[in-house]
């Protein structure tokens, strides 16, 4: 992992900003003090409290429209057939954005391969420990709770009860042992597998707190390393969400291979805080499910005003935000309109218990209500119910139904339902506990180890990767050397979405601004590219010893994640050099860089994340519209009439240092650790290559590959470089390949290719 920091180093040669070594002009020193003076000039910049939110702006009013898209959507919807064609097509849009499922047979699928680790005897239950495949090379460890005696087959008259728990605690959980040992003592089959990255299943080595020479919240690792999981498959162009699902559609097979069991009663509970996300998608798409409770999913949230306002109807945010934990904001969810919302309300007209954890404003709640005129469509008004805890999670003043997984004052009116419903006879008066300790809990033994030949994620998905790659390159030798740019411009077109110039790219009126330091003339300006979008650019150019305009100048577009005024800094020798001779520099900040950066950290926690994966819920990836903002830039430039249109030389780049190359990098998440890499600059500068014509290329301190993002379970790339399925469009070897060998006619060159580091 620690090569992503290196820079494609098979193409890489030393150099400076200008293509070419020249003799320094004698304005050399002075052009390096009016870059001072310039630099202390932008740090005053007024508009820059602007720029700084005018990312978060421009997404919330995205999001604003696709809620308004939805709604109307949904207005349009006044029968069971207008539902169910709305219904069919929002999931298959659901399903292709979670990724690839494994093949299902359309009869009912056998059990998969399983193996009984331990029993443990209880009073009127007993307990299994399972291990059982889910995927070649990945396992489930679950515990599975047995009514004692077990019911007869023929009798067919145990439910089956299926427990996705919460982000904070696995299987073992003190609320989820509680449920599994009540219900299973009055007759049922409960099933309590750990979630992919949780307990067992953890793909990080911080289990306890020696694991780690530092202070860190151990609890909490399992939850804070969904970040890693989620990145890496989403290169492999798979999702988080979809492997969770087809985990629990697995417990599904399991449960249904249980003697005794009633395949007509299957309820799948999803705790709060993260449990509820995927049992709610599991429902949707599984019809097996007879009954659904998806905590804190598909209307309001713990974070939402309570009460709600009286206009929720129409101020109602449905499709949420986007997080950094990939399960609370699918891709494309706000694009394709699969919200929430109409993804649980596709269980209709199977049963479905609308579940909070804290207080619910009934009166108020639109989701609520759309779930009611779904469920009459049916005439199935009587599957809908509710459960609710008291409180808030914002007043840490008053006592509120705070919970692990599922607490007490949640299960009250579930036993109701279910009695109703499910003919499980429990009340508040029935629950048993009497709770295990973790080891006894525990499944994966050494015996399971060798007969599953488990493998941690990120191997697996290290040997698709080469699998698609491999293939890719075999494709790639069967087209003509001439077609292979195109060829990959239509990869990357398919994996990023829109990049081409928006139509009708200006400089907002007012913004343009020319100034004189010196030798320097500067111009300032703010070009306008998609709605609510500004990118700064800054002009640099040298007048000549005669006074005299420079004419038909070579282009150096430069850019960084940290934005211009750093590069003033960091760069100004280079700067200064390109300047005297005869270069026309241009810097400019892409989206969400620089003076537009919503923060300075682009880690987990970050507001970029947020925005990159708001960005992904709008089916618009950040990188995309940071490519198109460059691309616009370069086309407002060319408008000159002092500017060489061949030969433009591209900088990309960041101020962010890298780790020696003996570093480690396995820490704990959420620590005072090295911050993560910051690949974008050149990332950016190698797609900007691919889709201009490009004389030169310096890609300073970005990825050797994505592939090597797999190498280990530790991720160091931030949210916006994680391009989801990109290795199905070609790795970043492939985009160097592909410019080479439109620049030069023939990959065997690479040594004289102008890619610098």
């Amino acid at each position: 992992m620690r090569r992503i920091i290196g820079m494609l180093a098979a193409f890489v040669m030393l150099g400076s900003l200008a293509h070419a070594q020249t003799p320094a002009d004698p304005q050399r020193e002075e052009i390096v003090a009016a870059l001072e003076k310039l630099s202390a000039r932008l740090t005053a910049d007024p508009a820059r409290d602007e720029l700084r939110g005018m990312l978060g702006r421009a997404l919330r009013e995205q999001i604003v429209a696709a809620n308004q898209r939805s709604s109307a959507e949904w207005q349009a919807v006044d029968s069971r057939e207008a539902w169910e064609r709305f219904r069919s097509e929002k999931l298959r849009l659901l399903r292709k954005s979670l990724g690839t499922f494994p093949p299902r047979p359309t009869s009912q699928p056998s059990p998969p391969k399983l193996l009984v680790t331990r029993e443990i005897a209880g009073e009127g239950f007993r307990i299994k420990n399972l291990v059982y495949q889910s995927r070649p090379g990945l396992v489930v460890t679950a515990n599975l709770y047995v009514p004692d005696p077990v019911p007869k087959e023929a009798t067919a008259a145990a439910p089956g009860i299926l427990l996705s728990h919460s982000h904070h605690n696995p299987k073992h959980e003190g609320e989820l042992q509680d449920m599994g040992m009540t219900w299973a003592r009055a007759g049922c089959y409960v099933l309590v597998p750990d979630h992919l990255g949780h307990g067992e299943r953890r793909q990080h080595p911080f289990a306890t707190a020696a694991d780690y020479s530092g202070s860190f919240q151990v609890g909490r690792q399992d939850y804070n390393f969904r970040y890693d999981t989620s990145l890496q498959l989403y290169l492999a162009g798979e999702s988080l969400m979809g492997w969770m699902v087809h985990d629990l559609m697995t417990g599904v097979d399991v449960l249904l291979a249980q003697p005794g069991i009633d395949p007509a009663r299957i309820a799948l509970l999803g705790a709060v805080a993260g449990g509820g996300d995927p049992a709610g998608v599991t429902a949707a798409l599984d019809e097996r499910i007879t009954c659904v409770v998806p905590f804190n999913f598909g209307g309001p949230q713990p974070e939402n005003r309570y009460p709600l306002p009286e206009d929720a109807e129409t101020s109602f945010n449905y499709a949420g935000g986007g997080s950094w934990e990939s399960t609370r904001n699918l891709r494309n969810s706000a694009a394709d309109g699969f919200l929430p919302w109409v993804i649980v309300g596709s269980v209709a007209p199977r049963k479905l218990i609308h579940a909070h954890e804290f207080s619910w404003d009934q009166e108020h709640d639109p989701v609520w209500k759309r779930y009611q005129k779904i469920w009459e469509f049916y005439g199935a008004a009587d599957n809908l119910a509710f459960t609710h805890g008291f409180g808030t999670i914002q007043n840490t003043r008053d006592p509120a139904s705070h919970c692990n997984n599922i607490g007490p004052e949640h299960r009250r009116r579930i036993h109701e339902a279910f009695r109703r419903w499910l003919a499980i006879d429990v009340g508040p008066e029935d629950e048993y506990q009497k709770r295990r300790p973790r080891e006894e809990l525990t499944c994966l033994t050494d015996a399971a180890r060798e007969e599953f030949q488990p493998l941690p994620l990120h191997e697996l998905l290290a040997k698709q990767a080469d699998q698609q790659l491999a293939a890719l390159r075999q494709t790639n030798e069967s087209v003509a050397a001439g077609d292979r740019r195109e060829q990959l411009r239509t990869s990357w077109t398919r994996l990023l979405g829109k990049t081409d110039v928006p139509a009708g790219c200006t400089v907002r009126a007012g913004s343009k601004q020319v100034e004189q330091f010196g030798p320097l003339t500067v111009t300032r300006e703010l070009l306008e590219t998609d709605p609510g979008i500004v990118v700064p650019i800054l002009t640099l150019s040298a007048t000549r010893h005669d006074g005299q305009p420079r004419r038909w100048r070579p282009v150096v577009l430069g850019f960084a994640t940290d934005g211009i005024e750093p590069i003033l800094k960091r760069r100004s020798a280079d700067l200064a050099s390109g300047l005297a001779t005869e270069i026309l520099i241009v810097l400019v900040e892409p989206r969400g860089t620089g003076a537009t950066s919503p923060g300075s950290g682009r880690g987990q926690q970050s507001a970029a994340a947020a925005h990159s994966a708001t960005s992904l819920m709008l089916g618009d990836p950040l990188l995309a519209g940071q490519l198109r903002d460059l691309r616009a830039a370069w086309r407002h430039i060319q408008e000159r009439d002092d500017v060489r249109q061949e030969g433009l030389i591209v900088a990309g780049g960041t101020g962010a240092a890298p780790l020696a190359a003996d570093a480690p990098f396995a820490y704990p998440r959420r620590i005072d650790r090295p911050a993560e890499a910051e690949p974008t600059g050149a990332l950016l500068a190698l797609l900007l290559g691919l889709y201009e014509d490009v004389g030169a290329i310096n890609a300073r301190l970005g990825l050797v590959s994505y592939r090597s993002v797999l190498d280990s379970p530790f991720v160091q790339i931030p949210h916006e470089a994680a391009i989801p399925g990109v290795f199905a469009g070609g790795d970043l070897a492939a985009l160097v390949a592909a410019w080479t060998l439109a620049a030069h006619g023939d990959y065997n060159r690479a040594s004289s290719t102008r890619i610098f580091s």
